[in-house]
């Protein structure tokens, strides 16, 4: 069975857990508001995924602290990951800015390509939910972004999530291909 490794990060409070609960179909942690410590690691398993008779894929969902003061621990957390969903609440302009520094981090500094992020804007339950007027600058500009809404459009939301994650499962078999074509020649 593939492995993928995927990590969520964004600045605290955005939903990285919530969305890590959803997506894993975890009922951890589901009531209150509690700090990831570090990071948390959710086993997500997708059978047939890509689509083809292949055995699925088992996703590491590594739900990464929001908090700064494990920023020693980010290039760990990183090592051999191959995708990033970077969440943020949109309603929030210091989250605007911040994600530029998650990118930065997160995407620029591993060999990751703009294909392997993901940028979700996590509107909380209650909140208006403006997806129209959400202005991001270059580089965040050019990666796909989704809106996500659990209370109005979840399977919408985990529709997206299936897209990116078949994405990154064709990016590791491409890779793979690569690596195997480079062996035998």
């Amino acid at each position: 069975m593939l492995r993928a490794k995927v990590l969520l990060v964004g600045p605290c409070e955005s939903g990285k857990s919530v969305l890590a609960n959803f997506v894993s179909e975890s009922t951890e942690g589901i009531c209150s508001y509690s700090p990831t410590q570090g990071v948390r690691i959710l086993e997500y398993e997708r059978p047939n995924l890509s689509g083809n008779k292949g055995a699925g894929c088992r996703f590491e969902l590594w739900d990464c602290s929001g908090d700064q003061k494990f920023e020693t621990c980010w290039p760990a957390l990183m090592k051999d990951s191959h995708g990033v969903i970077i969440i943020f609440n949109p309603e929030l302009p210091s989250h605007l800015k911040e994600i530029e520094m998650w990118y930065s981090c997160f995407v620029q500094q591993q060999p990751l390509l703009d294909s392997q992020c993901l940028l979700v804007a996590h509107h909380k339950p209650g909140s208006p939910g403006d997806t129209e007027n959400l202005s991001l600058a270059y580089p965040l500009n050019k990666l796909k972004l989704i809106h996500s809404n659990l209370e109005e459009d979840p399977e919408d939301v985990r529709m997206e999530f299936i897209k990116y994650f078949r994405n990154i499962i064709t990016i590791i078999n491409e890779s793979r291909d690569r690596e195997e074509m480079s062996i035998i020649s």
